[in-house]
C-alpha cells in the first residue's frame, strides 16, 4: 500500500485544458472518488496515474517515487475498466494469473492467490470457465479478481459498475465496500453517479471544467457545498434553487423570491454571515428532503404550492409541485390524500437552507472559511 500524491497536474490538448491544477493527496489504504459529470476531467486524472496518459504539467507520486516517466507496468497498480477487458480465449483461472505469469511469479504463488481471491469474489467455482460463459456481475469479479492477485500499492477502478444492471450495481457497490475494508489497499475510484460516490468514498473529489471544486467526506460535502455546482450535482433528488435576495424585515432577515410568491424567515445563526448580501441578487438552495408537509399555512415559515405530479416511493413520496412559474420537488413522508392538483403546504427547516450568489458556479454564502473554492 502507499500514499499517492498529485501535484498541480495539468493535461492538455492543444488549445483543451482537460484536467487544470489538480492538487490531492490521497492517504494510505483510503478510499477516493472523483466524480462529476462526463467530460470533467476525472478519467483523464485517472489515466495520468495509471501512466496511460502523459501529464502536461506537475508531478505524480506514489509512495514515496515521483512517477511521472514510469511505464505503467512499473508503477505497481492495478487497473479496472469499464468493459472488464477480458481475455476470451482464457478460463477465468487463466484470465486472474496472467499478470502474475508475465512476472514469472512461482506457479505455486499465482495459485496461492488466484484461489485466495477467488475465495475473497465468491467465484471459485468459475475457475475453469471461458468470460462468454459469464453474467456480467460474474465478469466483473473476475476483473477485481485479476486487480486483486497482483497485490498491488493502489487500484484505480474507472466506473467499473456503469455495464451492470440497477440492482446488480447496488450488490457490486456493497461489495466494494467490504473489500476495501478487508484489503485496505489506497484506491482510486472514478463515477459519474453521485450516489455511488457518496456510498463508496472516504473522501469525493468532485470536478467540473478540469477543475477540483470541493473535496472532504461525503456528509461535509452534501451539507456544506462550496457553490452551487456541486449543491447542484450531489444529492437526490437535486437541490430546487429560487432565484431572489435577502431584505430586512420583521425583526430579522428574510428571503424573498422574485415576484414574491416565497418568503422565508431566516435562521438566527446565519444572519451574520448574510449581511453583506442584504439587498444583492441571491440565490436560494433548498433540498428537497429540508421541506415537510403542514397541515395550514405558516408566513415566513412555509412555502404555499399546487402539487402537479405525485411519486411514491414506499415510505416516501416525491411531490413535484409550482410556485407561480417556479418547479420544485419536496420529499417528504408518504401520506394518503395528496393529489394531483392540491394545494400543499411545505414546512422548511431554516437551518437547513443554502444562499449561493448568481451563476452556475456562484459561492455558497454560507460556507466555512477554510473550504476552498476553484476558480473557473
Amino acid at each position: 500500500m502507499a500514499t499517492v500524491t498529485l501535484t498541480s497536474v495539468g493535461k492538455h490538448y492543444d488549445s483543451i485544458e482537460a484536467v487544470r491544477e489538480f492538487s490531492l493527496e490521497i492517504a494510505d489504504g483510503e478510499f477516493i472518488v472523483l466524480v462529476g459529470p462526463s467530460g470533467c476531467g476525472k478519467s483523464t486524472t485517472l489515466r495520468m496515474i495509471a501512466g496511460l496518459e502523459d501529464i502536461t504539467t506537475g508531478t505524480i507520486s506514489i509512495g514515496s517515487r515521483v512517477v511521472n516517466d514510469d511505464h505503467p507496468k512499473d508503477r505497481d497498480i492495478a487497473m479496472v475498466f469499464q468493459n472488464y477487458a477480458l481475455y476470451p480465449h482464457m478460463s477465468v483461472y487463466q484470465n486472474m494469473a496472467f499478470a502474475l505469469t508475465l512476472r514469472k511469479t512461482p506457479k505455486d504463488e499465482i495459485d496461492r492467490r488466484v484461489h485466495k481471491a477467488a475465495g475473497m469474489l465468491g467465484i471459485e467455482t468459475l475457475l475453469k470457465r471461458k468470460p462468454r460463459q459469464l453474467s456480467g456481475g460474474q465478469r466483473q469479479r473476475v476483473a477485481l479478481g485479476r486487480a486483486i492477485v497482483r497485490e498491488p500499492k493502489a487500484f484505480l477502478f474507472d466506473e467499473p459498475l456503469s455495464n451492470l444492471d440497477a440492482k446488480l450495481r447496488v450488490t457490486t457497490r456493497a461489495e466494494l465496500k467490504a473489500l476495501h475494508q478487508r484489503l485496505k489497499t489506497t484506491t482510486i475510484y472514478v463515477t459519474h453517479d453521485q450516489e455511488e460516490a457518496m456510498t463508496l468514498g472516504d473522501r469525493i473529489v468532485v470536478m467540473s471544467n478540469g477543475l477540483i471544486q470541493q473535496q472532504g467526506t461525503p456528509f461535509a460535502v452534501y451539507r456544506h457545498p462550496v457553490n452551487r455546482f456541486v449543491a447542484s450535482f450531489i444529492g437526490t433528488p437535486p437541490m430546487n434553487f429560487v432565484e431572489g435576495s435577502i431584505v430586512q424585515g420583521d425583526g430579522g432577515l428574510r428571503f424573498e423570491s422574485k415576484g414574491g410568491k416565497i418568503s422565508l424567515r431566516l435562521d438566527d445563526a446565519h444572519t451574520s454571515q448574510l449581511q453583506t448580501a442584504l439587498g444583492l441578487p441571491t440565490t436560494l438552495g433548498l433540498r428537497p428532503q429540508a421541506m415537510t408537509l403542514a397541515k395550514s399555512d405558516t408566513p415566513g415559515k412555509t412555502i404555499c404550492a399546487a402539487a402537479s405530479v405525485i411519486e411514491l416511493l414506499g415510505d416516501q413520496m416525491d411531490i413535484t409541485c409550482t410556485i407561480g412559474g417556479l418547479q420544485m420537488i419536496a420529499r417528504v413522508r408518504a401520506e394518503p390524500g395528496v393529489s394531483p392538483g392540491d394545494t400543499v403546504y411545505l414546512a422548511v427547516e431554516p437551518d437547513r437552507l443554502h444562499f449561493f450568489a448568481p451563476g452556475k458556479f456562484g459561492h455558497s454564502l454560507l460556507a466555512p472559511q477554510e473550504t476552498a473554492v476553484a476558480i473557473q
